[in-house]
This record gives structure tokens, C-alpha cells and sequence, in this order.
């Protein structure tokens, strides 16, 4: 499985982003499909998360109400929709594929694939 994510780039502090990513190489509908972040020096975190279907979504607390993840399988794509952006949001952008695929989870572990990543820089 190869996952390609694009859309990053440097907006103002209230703006707003789309971050997509598409998959290559198996069913996407095999896969539940999470984001997650990294800052410049901190640990990789999770951002947000669907099932295969979509039907359920979780995020993290830092961008719930402000971030939306939703996906379309018969495109083979992700996207975070992401408004309202913050200075903290700042940080490069993974998409990540994972094949239990009816449950969403936060951990990094459990994801078999990765984007390569994309840079979102929100200025002040």
C-alpha cells in the first residue's frame, strides 16, 4: 500500500486547510485510516481517525470542533478538513492505514502504512 498525502502549506492563524490522501496498490475500503502530526521536536501524535466506512470518527481533544476527517473509497482518499487552524497546529502531517479496519484508534502502533507527510506551518 502506497498513501501520498498532499495539501499542506503556510496559512494564517484562523485560516483554513484540506489535507488529502490517496492510496494505491490494495482496497482502500480495507482499511480504516487515521492522521497524526509531529511538531518539530515532539513526539508523533494523533490527529484523527475513521473505520473503513467512515460511520466512525474519533480526535484528539487539541482539534475536535475544528478538524473534520471523512473519506471516499471509491476514490481511494482521505481528507482532514481543517479550519480554524492555531499556531500549535503547526507540524508535518501523516496519513497512516491500518487494517483493523471496523475500530478507530489513537495509537500509531497499530497502523501498518504511512504517508510519506505533508508540512502545515500556520503563521500568527
Amino acid at each position: 500500500v502506497q498513501l501520498q498525502a498532499s495539501g499542506g502549506g503556510l496559512v494564517q492563524a484562523g485560516g483554513s486547510l484540506r489535507l488529502s490522501c490517496t492510496s494505491s496498490g490494495r482496497t482502500f475500503s480495507d482499511f480504516g485510516m487515521g492522521w497524526f502530526r509531529q511538531a518539530q521536536g515532539k513526539e508523533r501524535e494523533f490527529v484523527a481517525g475513521l473505520t473503513w466506512s467512515g460511520e466512525k470518527t474519533d480526535y484528539s481533544d487539541s482539534v475536535r470542533g475544528r478538524f473534520t476527517i471523512s473519506r471516499y473509497n471509491r476514490a481511494s482518499t482521505v481528507w482532514l478538513q481543517m479550519n480554524n487552524l492555531k499556531p500549535e497546529d503547526t507540524a508535518v502531517y501523516y496519513c497512516a492505514a491500518r487494517m483493523r479496519r471496523h475500530s478507530v484508534s489513537s495509537n500509531a502502533d497499530t497502523y501498518e502504512y504511512w504517508g510519506q507527510g505533508t508540512l502545515v506551518t500556520v503563521s500568527s
